[in-house]
């Protein structure tokens, strides 16, 4: 082992040309961004890149690495573009740690740190991603991880049209929340893992109080479709574009039934009825969970923007009537990676939370609509289509 720090060390002061990294030993970690960021505008107005460092701890007689913080720096910047402590890596990092306990990578496992950085207002987005990270070492002195370079996309997020025709929304499990069941799901299908949910979001109609039922609904566990308020709104194309792909038939669950797992990670597996809509090349739209009987074309078909794909609905992998939307750079669920992209108008209501969607905690009241252009809706956030 102690051949093998000296050899590195030397390594990092040919490399770096710098004392400082020479005297300290070089992580034995494997890290990389598999999927390069793009930059693009929220809800905040603000400019935001979201990404996966990906940190494998290599070696079986390593032992535990605990990353002690991560400074990420921009172009050739000496002062870090973001910096963030050990606890915050706590609540960034999948496999999560214990409560209250640090990120602590064990020899032969990865761990996956999300990240997620607002740019300063004003700013452009850097060109280039750097890295730098210190572990402190079950064994041997604490360790450097200086480097991993990603470039930043520089193709602007596409600009699309409403997905939905007109109500209120909330955009639930939306752009920003590390731990939501989209961003944080990795699918790992014939040797590729990509987050195909990266910027996706739940669309769950809501009242002008903020509820997802109209009023009246006695028990909420023993609900009916009738009851929730987008169930079956109209599902609309948000671009000129082709179907690369359609499927009907699927039963739809009762609404907040439990739901198994699913026999596999496969888009009519997981989305129940659907529609993929290409709209550019290598990018596409899909909607899932939609009404049975209600999708209007296949595969094929050549749809215009604002044209009538189908109805919002509780099919496959659905707990409550929903529209789930997402864009990815493939067709199929799995194998995809996610893509931002923005709405070209919408109105901005401020967050709500799901406990608000059923008449627990503060009340929520629609404020004054804000017209919002050319953004992204983040997290539990509130909009409006025309």
């Amino acid at each position: 082992m102690k051949r093998r720090y000296e050899t590195l060390a030397l390594v990092a002061s040919l490399f770096w040309g710098s004392t400082v990294v020479a005297q300290q030993p070089l992580a034995p970690v494997e890290a990389r961004v598999p999927f390069a960021p793009t930059a693009f505008t929220g809800t905040d107005g603000l400019n935001h890149l979201a990404y996966e460092l990906d940190i494998t701890n290599i070696y079986g007689d390593t032992g535990a690495l605990k990353p002690q913080g991560l400074d990420v720096y921009g172009d050739d910047a000496s002062v870090p573009l973001a910096s963030f402590s050990a606890g915050k890596l706590a609540g960034m990092t999948r496999p999560a740690p214990a409560e209250h306990a640090p990120v602590s990578i064990e020899s032969g496992k990865r761990a996956v740190i999300y990240v997620w950085i607002t740019l300063p207002k004003g700013s452009l987005s850097p060109h280039m991603l750097r890295h730098r990270m210190a572990f402190a070492a079950e064994k041997g002195k604490p360790e450097l991880l200086d480097g991993v370079s990603v470039p930043v996309n520089t193709t602007a997020p596409l600009t699309l049209g409403a997905p939905l025709r007109g109500g209120l929304w909330l955009a639930h499990e939306g752009p920003g929340n590390a731990h939501s069941h989209h961003w944080g799901s990795l699918v790992a299908v014939n040797g590729m893992v990509t987050i195909p949910q990266r910027y996706a979001f739940d669309l769950v109609g809501i009242d002008r109080q903020g509820h997802a039922m109209h009023a009246g609904v006695k028990d909420i566990g023993h609900s009916r479709y009738v009851d929730w308020i987008g169930y079956g709104a109209d599902v609309i194309a948000v671009a000129d574009g082709v179907i690369s792909d359609a499927h009907d038939g699927e039963q739809e669950h009762a609404p907040l039934s439990p739901q198994g797992e699913p026999d596999s990670l496969t888009t009519r597996a997981v989305f129940g009825n659907y529609v993929v809509l290409q709209v550019a090349p290598s990018v596409f739209a899909s909607y899932a969970h939609l009404q049975r009987g209600s999708v209007k074309v296949h595969a094929g078909d050549h749809v215009t923007r604002g044209q009538l794909l189908g109805h919002l609905g509780q099919s496959g992998g659905s707990s409550a009537p929903h529209l789930h939307f997402q864009l990815s750079n493939a067709a199929t669920f799995e194998g995809s990676e996610g893509l931002p992209f923005v709405f070209d108008r919408f109105d901005f209501f401020g967050p709500e939370s799901e406990a608000q969607l059923f008449g627990q905690g503060g009340p929520w009241t629609a404020p004054p609509a804000q017209h919002r252009q050319a953004q992204l809706p983040l997290n539990d956030v509130v909009i409006g289509f025309p």
